[in-house]
Formats: C-alpha cells, structure tokens, sequence
C-alpha cells in the first residue's frame, strides 16, 4: 500500500472538528488503524462517538455490512497528546483556516514523525508551501483538500507543492482511492482550483445580492441551471464563518468594499448559516428546509445604501451568465498558468466537489458546447457593464476563442506536441 518509503497503514488526524470526524470516518472505513487527536478533551470525546455514529449509520444504508463496520470502529483510538501522531505514517492536519496554527501543528508533527512519514493539510485555500516550509521535510508535505461532507463527498483535491516528492503525490493518490475517493493533482495558489474558481461564482453572487437580487432568486436560477445547490444555501450549509475566517487569512483581497461584504456582514451579526439556525436563510431545529428572512433583506438594503449600490433590473439570463461565466473565466486563467493539468480535471472537480451539473459536462465542457466565442462576448459585455477589475479575459479565453478551439481541443493539441503550445 503506498509507494516507496511510504507504505501507509496508520494515519493520524488532528482536529476532531467537523472535518476532522468525516476524515476519520471514511480512513476506518477504507481499512486503515486511525488516531484521532484533539487537545479538547469534550471535543475529542464527541467527535470519537460522532465518527462510530457516521460508521453505524453506513451500516444502516447497507455501505458496510455488520461486520465491517464493527471492524472500522475497533480500527479507531483518540487521543489529546499530539505525540500519539508518532505511530503514524501519513497524519492529516484538519484543523481551522488559520496559517499560523497550522504551521505550529506541523513543526510539532515534523518533530515527533519518522524521517518517511507523509504530512498533509487539509486547507481548502491556504498556501501548502508557507505550511510546508515549517517543517524539515517540504517534499514529504502535500494538500489533502478533502471536500465536506468527508464522509459523503466522493472527491479529494492533492495539493502538489513546489518540493513535493512523486513518492509523496503518490502514496495519497493511494490512499484516496482505498478509502474510495476521486482523486485530483493540482497545483497550489489561492484556493488551488476548486475554492479559487468558486471565489469567482461567489463574487458575483454578492454584487447581484447588493444590486437588490433576492437570494431565493439567485439560487433558483442557478439550480434551474442545473447546480446541486445555489451559491446563497451552499453558503449556509458549509457555514459562513469558514469563508470569513478565510478572507481575514487574506493578504490580496481586492480593494473593493462589496467584495463578499454580505457573507461578511450575516457573520457579524452572528449569523453563521445552517449550524446556527440562521445564515442567509432561517432554517428550524428539526429541518433543513431554507425561509426568507425579511431581516436579511434589510441588512442588505442598507448595507447597500451605505455603499452606494443602486438597486438594478437583473434578468434570469445575466444571473447565470455572471455566475457561470466568471466560473469558467477562472477555469481559464487556471489553466494557463499550469495550476490544473487539464480541463477535464476542473469538471471533474466542478461535478464531484461542487455540485455542477453533470449533464453539461462541467464547466469547461459546458464552455466548449456554448462557444468560447459565446464565453469571451459575455466576458466583454461583463466589462463594459461592470468595470475590467473583475472581468478581464483570461489570455487563454482570449487565445482560443480567436482561432474557435475548445478548451478540450486545445488539451489534446499540448498533449500531442507539449512543447509547441
């Protein structure tokens, strides 16, 4: 199991939190011995009975038979001491978006970890090489972007750093796959592929919510379109206070006061999605099921006086094409700077982790049904409506769309003759 130097039996995770309790879940599951280590003893002692709880479950819907699931149960120990880490081969960092922790969790793991043990972080926008650089051992340090729910979502992204050995990228590719998950390599900046497109879709999502769009009408639109969930519900189920924390992480947020200033603002006003009751919707105790809350309107409205954000007419059409286009804008720029290795790779992400419609393909494939021609003339009209800052073409949009290539055509040209493209 594994590669050379690599052969990963026993994995650790630290942090018992929502994230840390679906990764442990789906690693007994798949057959590795686990410890789980949280230096909160009530947190530790939930999250342990939260993951036999997530496993009972799976028992239950036929996932695993009895047996099984007896058995990924005996397969996990707790434990508050980040020392238990010691027995591990790969340990999986899932504690919160703060770059500082996470680069003391890594000199401590880097200290007490066998000279071969494999470290990851399961960061879903920060820089793998700034955690990496903690420790001794950058090649053995990679992402693990595991997407949550961790137990349920079939996707990970492996965030390969700039030291990170093959050995490395492969012993996860490994892993994921025993404990049946898809895995993606890609490459590391802001976000890395998923997170960093999905900051585009969002952005627009948050202007148009300023603009005086209601929320229900945004995510009616886009799941009309096809999206598993609209940006707005997607906000509340994930929680808000994630994204918050992440932008305060931020050194290059743009110096726009509408940039996600509606996320930002329900959080400051305690509102922190699905977890709290409370979000962008309302949501009861016994239901998941999203009401309009009147107050968020008016916390918008005004937000939006104060910013001097007039009301406009947007039309069904420019809700999607704000949204999706911006998605694939990203997806382009992506792709030219090498961060994902294929556009077939994006949708995979898009379909797996994001919830995009699989009938058009993903993205990048529903681009290249459309046009690029289609995308790039959105692009345009984009600029001319609301400023260059957001909406600058892509130069490989720009590229393609002018000799009427798709993004797949274009892949299996560099694929033929690398060194020419």
């Amino acid at each position: 199991m594994g590669s050379p130097g690599i052969d990963v039996r026993h994995i650790g995770i630290v942090g018992a939190g929502t994230m840390g309790i679906g990764i442990a879940a789906s690693c007994v599951a798949g057959g590795f011995d686990v410890t789980l280590i949280d230096s909160q003893p009530t947190v530790l002692a939930s999250g342990m009975q939260r993951v036999r709880a997530l496993i009972d479950g799976a028992v239950k819907k036929g996932r695993l038979d009895q047996e099984a699931g007896a058995a990924a149960k005996s397969r996990l120990a707790t434990a508050s001491d980040i020392g238990a880490a010691a027995v591990a081969q790969l340990v999986i960092e899932a504690v919160f978006e703060n770059l500082q922790l996470k680069q003391e969790i890594f000199r401590k793991l880097d200290a007490i970890l066998p000279a071969q043990a494999l470290i990851a972080t399961n960061t879903s926008t920060l820089d793998v090489d700034a955690i990496a650089a903690a420790t001794q051992r950058p090649e053995n340090v990679i992402g693990m972007h595991f997407f949550s729910p961790a137990h349920v979502m079939p996707l990970v992204e492996i965030v390969r750093g700039a030291l990170s050995s093959a050995a490395s990228i492969a012993a996860a590719r490994a892993v994921s796959a025993r404990i049946g998950k898809r895995a993606v390599v890609v490459g590391n900046c802001f976000g890395f592929v998923g997170n960093r497109m999905l900051y585009a879709y969002g952005r627009e999502n948050q202007f148009m919510l300023l603009e005086g769009v209601a929320a229900e009408r945004i995510d009616a639109v886009l799941e009309g379109f096809g999206m598993a969930m609209g940006p707005n519900a997607v906000g509340d189920l994930a929680g808000l206070d994630v994204g918050y924390r992440v932008r305060r992480e931020r050194k290059d947020l743009p110096d726009d006061p509408r940039y996600y200033r509606v996320a930002d603002l329900l959080v400051e006003h305690g509102r922190l999605g699905q977890k709290s009751g409370r979000g962008m919707y309302l949501y009861s105790s016994d239901s998941r099921a999203r009401t309009v809350d009147p107050q968020v309107q008016r916390l918008i409205r005004d937000e939006a006086a104060r910013l001097k954000v007039a009301p406009r007419e947007v039309s069904d059409a420019e809700i999607i094409e704000r949204c999706i286009y911006a998605l694939i804008n990203e997806g382009a720029a992506i792709l030219g700077a090498g961060i994902a290795s294929s556009p077939e790779d994006i949708d995979v992400i898009w379909c797996n982790g994001y919830g995009f419609p699989r009938a058009r393909g993903g993205p990048m494939a529903y681009a290249g049904s459309i046009g690029l021609g289609t995308v790039l003339d959105g692009v345009s009209r984009m600029a001319a409506a609301q400023g260059a800052r957001f909406w600058t073409a892509a130069p490989l949009l720009r590229k393609l769309a002018a000799s009427n290539e798709s993004f797949a055509a274009w892949q299996t040209l560099r694929a033929a003759r690398p060194t020419q493209i």
